[in-house]
């Protein structure tokens, strides 16, 4: 198994998950880790919300064990607030720092976070330093290829983190404007690597083995990043690590593992969050994961209303019966 190197961070070079807002939480992190995921992110931490001492806040910086390596995603616009949030981080002592400089939400760039500070490289440079001197482990950004496709601006961005101490640098090939629409541009991510020394993280569109081995083929990213393909899909770390290993595509789950996959995740949520909350929040996993089967679109109208567990018991048998017909 190769690996990559971010600090004294040793990965194995199969994928990782991506931070992903109101879905990568402990439960789906879990999932993904238990299928092969090298290496997890945390949700979006904001520093000013941890420098203020909010509970929610804080308890988004709880790293379990089995869930290392782990980076703790902070985001913010003001470098003392992220540099106060970079010490306070230590006593979570997570094994890396990630910096969110690419996520494309109104409320976040409306307070000029996220991919918003793709348009401010001076500021955004010295995010990175403060962020980096006040650190107890190996800081890390996430970008976009830019702010929109007229200013697409990744390698500078790139090249000012990497001067600040980033000791890597993970690229999403969309503009913000883009969101999640239309394609990633693997030419940026090329770009990115070929203009910095340090590793560089290759991310967007990747939904099977064969996607991870083309980006790095075409990127020569060091590593890369699994969001969005692996919704409902966490056996795509399994199918990544059994091609890096064999060379040979693994069949996909049939439906009795699916949805043996799909209520352990059910199970994990409500044993954090307690049956209630924990089965609201499924809701939107439930459609990831029937998503192409039959009689999903029945069962994902239904879901909405989703509140008990043995309700999903009883869906999952459903599904079942459906396409065994």
């Amino acid at each position: 198994m190769e690996f990559v190197e971010i600090g004294n961070v040793r990965i194995e070079r199969t994928a990782a998950l991506a931070p992903m807002a109101s879905v990568a939480d402990r439960a789906y992190r879990l999932m993904c880790k238990k299928f092969g995921a090298a290496y997890l992110v945390s949700e979006m931490i904001s520093s000013k919300g941890l420098c203020f001492g909010d509970r929610k806040t804080a308890r988004l910086c709880e790293i379990l064990p089995e869930e290392r390596p782990m980076a703790l995603q902070i985001f913010g616009e003001e470098p003392a607030y992220m540099a106060k949030a970079a010490y306070l981080l230590g006593k979570y002592e997570p094994d890396i720092i990630d910096i969110n400089m690419g996520c494309p939400v109104p409320k976040i760039v409306g307070n000029g976070s996220g991919s918003a500070l793709m348009k401010e490289p001076k500021l955004a440079g010295e995010i990175i330093r403060e962020t980096v001197k006040n650190a107890p482990c190996p800081v890390t950004v996430k970008i976009r290829a830019g702010w929109s496709r007229e200013n697409i601006n990744a390698v500078e961005i790139a090249k000012i983190a990497e001067q600040a101490g980033a000791a890597a640098i993970a690229v999403h090939g969309r503009t913000r404007d883009q969101y999640y629409t239309g394609k990633a541009d693997r030419g940026v991510i090329r770009d990115v690597k070929r203009a910095v020394s340090c590793p560089v993280i290759g991310n967007g569109d990747v939904f099977s083995a064969k996607d991870r081995e083309d980006m790095l083929g075409e990127t020569g990213c060091d590593l890369v990043m699994i969001g969005r393909g692996s919704c409902g899909r966490p056996w795509i770390f399994r199918e990544i690590k059994e091609y890096c290993e064999t060379s040979v595509l693994s069949a996909e789950p049939d439906i009795e593992e699916k949805m043996a996959i799909m209520l352990e995740h059910a199970r994990l949520l409500c044993g954090f969050k307690g049956e209630i909350q924990g089965m609201k929040e499924m809701r939107k996993n439930v459609a990831w994961y029937i998503k192409g089967m039959p009689g999903a679109a029945k069962i994902r109208g239904e879901s909405g209303n989703l509140s008990e567990y043995s309700a999903l018991e009883e869906t999952a048998q459903e599904l079942i019966k459906a396409a065994r017909k």
